[in-house]
């Protein structure tokens, strides 16, 4: 089979580390894998695009131990073999897939248990990117306990962490606020159901405490890290979860303890692709809150690489969900496809 794949470079940054860059991306030919016991072979039809296969491709993300060096985390596809001990899965059903690596290819094995049917009504290549975000949030939020009739934030509402969180957290009954650094992405995210949208270039902190009448928020879902850390604090209310599920914003920051104590807060930690299979299995959207086919979700772009004549002149899986930090490597994706 092929796939896509990253060159070894020799070029390194200031602090000597190798970055390939989107030009080292090609595509390439490699051995198709075998569904294992408790495994699923799926022809893949298109693949998601997150920030984490941005920053495996720099090699600052590497997959975990045993799992496959190619990039991708979402998939749909028909399912082309089953490994043995998989029940419940036969050959030809059409299926979401979430994976901890593995899916720009042509096939890729996934742990039966990440299987999601395709819902209904929804388009493939938009359903390529919602698994990933949809545990995430999911996950998360079964966590810290979000509830109907909470206030919830979370930054960045126009990435797909921050649409799929939004549309979830409003089905729940919550209040949503969000921040947003355009006019447009705010307009965007009060279409998708967000009560209050902030512009994160202004004193949002102070936007949450007018927009909760000085309490805060019992839930914040953070993809900036340590650049939000103190901001995030000050917006919790009393009993208020925050969730750290990104480092944009750096990874070292500091806490004000003497601010949790006084608000009996949390400060919290994830991550989705080093969890073990069972609980990856648990964390799939099933129906709570928004489910996959009842969200909306607006991809930056979607790649035409499924118009793209691969080695055979048949077709090849499209990379879908492009974010806008993505768009050179979606250029160089292409090229390689």
């Amino acid at each position: 089979m092929h796939a896509i794949t990253v060159r070894p470079t020799e070029k390194v940054d200031a602090k000597g580390r190798h970055r390939p860059g989107p030009e080292n991306i090609e595509w390439a030919e490699v051995e198709t894998p075998e569904p294992g016991p408790g495994e699923a072979l799926v022809k893949v039809a298109a693949a998601g695009m997150n920030r984490a296969d941005l920053l495996q491709r720099q090699g600052l993300y590497p997959p975990p131990a045993g799992v496959s060096e190619i990039m991708g985390f979402e998939v749909v596809g028909t399912v082309a073999a089953l490994g043995p001990e998989v029940t419940g899965w036969a050959q030809g059903d059409q299926v979401v897939a979430l994976l901890a690596g593995g899916g720009y290819a042509e096939y890729a094995v996934v742990p039966a248990g990440q299987l999601l049917h395709m819902p209904p009504g929804v388009d493939p290549v938009v359903a390529s990117t919602l698994v990933e975000v949809a545990a995430t949030v999911i996950s998360n939020m079964d966590h810290v306990g979000l509830t109907g009739g909470e206030t919830f934030l979370v930054h960045g509402g126009a990435g797909g962490v921050g649409q799929f969180a939004i549309q979830y957290a409003k089905g729940l009954g919550c209040t949503v606020l969000t921040t947003c650094g355009t006019d447009a992405k705010r307009e965007f995210c009060r279409g998708l159901g967000a009560d209050v949208a902030l512009d994160y270039h202004e004193d949002w902190v102070a936007g949450v405490k007018e927009a909760t009448g000085g309490r805060g928020a019992d839930v914040i879902l953070d993809v900036m890290g340590a650049k939000y850390l103190g901001l995030n604090v000050n917006s919790l209310a009393t009993g208020g979860r925050l969730v750290i599920i990104g480092m944009q914003g750096g990874s070292r920051g500091e806490l004000n303890i003497g601010k949790l104590l006084a608000k009996r807060a949390l400060v919290t930690a994830t991550s989705l692709r080093f969890r073990p299979l069972e609980e990856k299995a648990g964390d799939l959207p099933s129906g709570r809150g928004a489910g996959l086919a009842d969200v909306r979700g607006r991809p930056d772009h979607s790649g035409p690489g499924g118009d793209l004549p691969d080695h055979r002149g048949g077709r090849g899986p499209r990379p879908a969900g492009v974010r806008r930090g993505a768009r050179q490597d979606r250029a160089h994706l292409l090229r390689a496809l």
